[in-house]
C-alpha cells in the first residue's frame, strides 16, 4: 500500500487512474481543480463507496504552494494534469505553458523538496510530430506542431533535467491516443460517437487521412501502473502503445457501423488543422514497455469501442453534440 497522488484526477485518465489505485489498496489523494461549483469532475460520477475512499485536495497546478501541500506525506505522484486540447492551444498558448511546463515544475520542485519516492511525469505522443519512422520509439525526434505539444515538450524536458541534476526518480509516461468512457467530446472518437448517438446523419469531421494508434483507457491506465511498479523505469521515458495504427476515417467507418450504418462523414472546415500543425501519423513502438515491465494490451480496437459506446449511450445527456467542442 502506497500514499499516492495523482494530479487531474478529475480528467479522464486520472479519474480512471484514481479508481484503479484505489481497488489495488492504495490510499489515493486526489488532486481536482478548484472551482467555485465544488465539482470534482468525473471523480463526481464514481459510486459513493469508492469516492467516500478518496481523499480530494482542490487546488491549481499552477500555484506551487497548493502543489507543495498536496504532496506533503506522499510516496508516489502520477502527474496527469495538463490543458491538452489542441485547437484552443492555437489562440490560448499562455494558459498552456502555465500549466503544462510551470505545472510540472512546480510538481518536480515540490517532490525534490520533500524526498517523493517515485514521479511519474505525463507526456504525450504528440511530441513526436509526423513520425519521420515507425514504429515512433522513445529516440524519435521531437517536433513541436502545436503550442499544446511545444510545451509538454518542455515540461518532458524540465523532468528530464531533475532526474539528471538532482537524481530525481522520475519517469517520463508517453501514451499514444488514450479513448474510453469519461472523454472530452474535444477528442475524435466521442465526436464521432455522441454526432451518432444525437441522431445525426452527417457527421462532421476534419482530416480523415490522419493516423493514429489508439489505447484502451485501461490499457493505458495499467500501463501506468506497471511503469510505476518497476524500478528499472526509473530515469526512462517510456510510451503506451498498441503499436497497430488505424486512418481516421477507416475509424470513423467503424463507429458509424456499429451505430448506424446509414450516415455519412461531411468535412467541416473549422476541424481542419492548420497544415504544418497537422500530426499525419503516429503509430508507436511499444517494445521498450514490453521489455522493461509486465504490460501488454488488453483490448483490442473494437471491443474498446463497443464498451465506450454502451458508455456513452448511457451518458449522452452530459454532451454537447450539436456543437464542435474545442
Amino acid at each position: 500500500m502506497s500514499n499516492i497522488l495523482v494530479t487531474g484526477a478529475d480528467g479522464f485518465i486520472g479519474s480512471h487512474l484514481t479508481e484503479e489505485l484505489l481497488k489495488l489498496g492504495n490510499r489515493v489523494r486526489a488532486f481536482v481543480y478548484y472551482n467555485s461549483f465544488n465539482s470534482w469532475g468525473w471523480l463526481d460520477e464514481l459510486p459513493q463507496s469508492i469516492k467516500k475512499e478518496i481523499e480530494i485536495f482542490s487546488g491549481d497546478i499552477r500555484d506551487p504552494n497548493g502543489v507543495r501541500e498536496a504532496m506533503k506525506g506522499i510516496d508516489e505522484v502520477f502527474h496527469l494534469a495538463a490543458l491538452i486540447a489542441i485547437p484552443f492551444s492555437y489562440h490560448s498558448p499562455d494558459s498552456y505553458v502555465e500549466t503544462n511546463i510551470k505545472g510540472t515544475l512546480n510538481v518536480l520542485q515540490a517532490a525534490r523538496l520533500l524526498g517523493t519516492k517515485r514521479v511519474l511525469v505525463t507526456s504525450t505522443s504528440e511530441v513526436y510530430g509526423t513520425a519521420k519512422y515507425v514504429p515512433i520509439d522513445e529516440n524519435h525526434p521531437y517536433q513541436g506542431q502545436s503550442p499544446y505539444s511545444a510545451t509538454k515538450i518542455g515540461a518532458d524536458r524540465i523532468a528530464e533535467s531533475f532526474y539528471r541534476s538532482f537524481d530525481l526518480p522520475i519517469t517520463i509516461v508517453r501514451p499514444f491516443n488514450t479513448y474510453g468512457p469519461r472523454q472530452s467530446a474535444r477528442a475524435v472518437i466521442p465526436t464521432i460517437i455522441t454526432q451518432l448517438l444525437a441522431g445525426k446523419t452527417e457527421i462532421c469531421l476534419g482530416s480523415l487521412a490522419t493516423v493514429r494508434d489508439f489505447n484502451y483507457v485501461q490499457d493505458t491506465v495499467n500501463g501506468f501502473i506497471e511503469i510505476a511498479n518497476t524500478e528499472a523505469t526509473i530515469g526512462e521515458e517510456i510510451n503506451i502503445a498498441t503499436q497497430v495504427e488505424i486512418s481516421i476515417g477507416e475509424l470513423a467507418k467503424e463507429i458509424i457501423a456499429q451505430i448506424n450504418p446509414n450516415a455519412k462523414i461531411v468535412c467541416d472546415e473549422q476541424r481542419i488543422r492548420p497544415k504544418k500543425s497537422e500530426v499525419n501519423r503516429l503509430l508507436g513502438s511499444n517494445e521498450k514497455i514490453k521489455r522493461l515491465t509486465k504490460w501488454s494490451s488488453q483490448f483490442s480496437l473494437s471491443q474498446g469501442l463497443e464498451d465506450t459506446i454502451f458508455w456513452f449511450r448511457q451518458h449522452l445527456e452530459r454532451y454537447k453534440a450539436d456543437i464542435y467542442n474545442l
